[in-house]
């Protein structure tokens, strides 16, 4: 299924965490080396496809079909709220669910998806609404059934309100809800039904991104409301658990889940009501069915593609020469330029462990610029990714306006230069070992989920140039939802590799995320007042550049916010890995579009 960026109420969720298995890739020998950069990727790349969407239109497809392919998670639950702290889960709620507008990144403009936008400023009042329409051809329907429910404002308005905007839900989407004043204190974006199709949003005051503010997905209103009267907000979480009926979960998206079965497998059927259709009228997909195998570990996703077990595959690195030097493929591969965003590692800020010994290393910023300074990219970007990868040193992505390629780390790598910051705060290497001013032994962990072999193999090459300066780091690999819980809850962390969905398109992209308030301010989440004085400077630029219009100004408040966040190192990005995607010749190519903005674009994708 195709990957689209959705800017949303909330900052970017949890997507992947990255993992360390036993699989560890051995160094190349310097002869492997330039055998291999010398011509070796050049071949490998001259078999791809470089396809990269630029708006073109569609073809119209035939129906049919059968589209399998894999997921690594196993979902926690099919509930819409669920979904926002764990992936699995949002991916397949997001099969039945949809936004009200999409952004073209393009054109950089916003379109609408089901509703069309109306922004309407009182510049005299400072204030500005935001009236939203939506679609006529909306419903809520179900995959053993003929009852269709009209989408209406109701929807949106009760889970904006009573799901986003209730604090006991726990939803990220609160944090985006409220601006703070020009006289410091804070009022929330209210939201008001017009009729069954129109609603609006008021802004107590103008900002620069409102489409962004209020752009959301939702779910059934008719369903969450009753519950939420005899049950609260714990009785909606409890709703449309893993062990429901499928088939009695409402879509108003492209797909009904008609079948789970633990462990094994996910079946999709088609939603002939689907709104979004091609040049004849026919709802997409095309493709009647989609069966969506759980395997996490990703050498059998390999071998299940091989054995033409599934239609698409992500290819790693190391899959490259396996699969394209193979005779008479039944499959094209497809390449794009590296991802817009990267994973990141980080440390753990927050009070809640200020007894320990490493919450004095993590508070300072010379201790997490020396981390980044023992960081072999290079080594990691050769033996790792082939070469194919490179280190994500800037804030923003190239698409975001405020992109300022002058602006980047600094902090690589240079052991040298990792032990003069280390010294700069009473460090000093003993007999080998690296001790803290206080005689401690330099030692933490690091905490990774337990599928990839990529991510794995970083891990254990981080592990290796740390131990050269002294340093001990124990990896630890926990499952994806005890991390998870350790990020939002027990806070029992030292170091994390972890990624996030989205990439920063938009700056304020991150409600939740960058402010210091925000429940997924990785680092020390929900801060009743900013912990550092870089950080309470970050919450004024962050606010500040929310509410400026003039792009110039806009420019000069980004540019500072990117240089305090990449010198204060909270988190240290890794690196963006060139893609890869590999499809069955048994499709029909014309509307196949693959590159780092769009991801693997195959929505009207049909068989041959």
């Amino acid at each position: 299924m195709a990957k689209r960026f959705f800017p949303v109420l909330s900052a970017p969720l949890v997507v992947f965490l990255l993992s360390l298995s036993s699989c560890f890739t051995a160094e190349m020998s310097l002869e492997e080396y330039n055998a291999y950069h010398t011509g070796g990727v050049e071949a490998l790349l001259d078999k791809t496809i470089v396809k990269p969407y630029g708006g073109e239109a569609f073809r119209p497809g035939v129906l049919g079909g059968t589209w399998n392919s894999v997921v690594t998670g196993e979902p926690k639950s099919f509930n819409h709220i669920i979904a926002e702290q764990d992936s699995a889960t949002a991916e397949i709620v997001g099969a039945m669910t949809d936004y009200l507008v999409d952004y073209d990144m393009i054109k950089r403009q916003w379109k609408p998806r089901i509703a069309v936008p109306e922004i309407r400023i009182d510049e005299e009042a400072g204030k500005l609404d935001l009236l939203y329409t939506l679609r006529e051809d909306l419903y809520w329907s179900y995959s053993n059934s003929e009852e269709k429910i009209k989408v209406t404002s109701d929807d949106v308005v009760f889970w904006y309100d009573e799901v986003c905007g209730d604090p006991a839900v726990q939803s990220s989407g609160y944090y985006g809800q409220f601006l703070t004043l020009e006289d410091g204190t804070e009022a929330r974006i209210t939201i008001e039904k017009i009729d069954d199709r129109r609603f609006v949003f008021h802004f107590p005051r103008i900002v620069a991104e409102p489409l962004l503010a209020t752009n959301m997905d939702f779910g059934p209103a008719h369903v969450y409301k009753k519950t939420k009267e005899t049950g609260g907000a714990e009785g909606m979480k409890g709703i449309f658990t893993v062990a429901a009926d499928p088939k009695s979960i409402p879509s108003m998206g492209k797909w009904f889940l008609t079948e789970y079965s633990s462990g094994q497998r996910l079946v999709f059927k088609r939603n002939p009501s689907f709104w979004e259709k091609d040049g004849r009228g026919t709802s997409i997909p095309y493709y009647e069915k989609y069966i969506v195998q759980i395997i996490p570990e990703e050498n059998t996703q390999l071998l299940m593609f091989k054995e033409r077990k599934t239609d698409s595959y992500r290819l790693r690195p190391t899959d490259l020469s396996d699969l394209l030097n193979k005779k008479n493929p039944d499959y094209a591969v497809f390449s794009a330029e590296g991802a817009l965003s990267a994973p990141f590692w980080t440390f753990n800020q927050n009070p809640a462990g200020k007894d320990s010994t490493k919450y004095s290393w993590f508070t300072r910023k010379e201790f997490r610029q020396a981390m980044s300074c023992l960081l072999n990219r290079d080594r990691i970007i050769s033996q790792v990714y082939r070469g194919l990868a490179e280190s994500k040193l800037d804030f923003f992505p190239e698409p975001n306006l405020f992109y300022n390629p002058d602006i980047s780390n600094t902090y690589l790598y240079d052991p040298r230069r990792a032990l003069e910051l280390l010294t700069s705060i009473g460090f000093k290497r003993e007999g080998g070992i690296l001790k803290d001013g206080e005689g401690r032994a330099v030692e933490f962990d690091l905490t990774i989920q337990s599928e990839s072999t990529i991510y794995s193999d970083i891990a254990s090459i981080l592990m290796d140039e740390l131990s050269k300066a002294g340093i001990k780091l124990n990896v630890r690999t926990v499952d994806f939802q005890k991390l998870v819980e350790s990020l939002f809850t027990t806070f029992e962390w030292d170091s994390v590799f972890i990624g996030l969905s989205g990439s920063n398109i938009f700056p304020t992209q991150g409600s939740n995320v960058w402010p210091s308030s925000g429940n997924l301010h990785m680092w020390y989440p929900n801060q009743e007042s900013p912990a550092t004085d870089w950080e309470a400077r970050v919450d004024e630029l962050y606010h500040a550049g929310e509410y400026t219009i003039d792009k110039e100004k806009a420019r000069g408040i980004w540019d500072e916010y990117q240089r305090i966040i990449i010198e204060q190192c909270p988190i240290i990005s890794l690196f963006r890995m060139r893609g890869f995607f590999a499809l069955r010749d048994k499709w029909d190519f014309s509307n196949v579009y693959y590159d780092n903005i769009h991801g693997a674009e195959t929505r009207f994708v049909y068989l041959r």
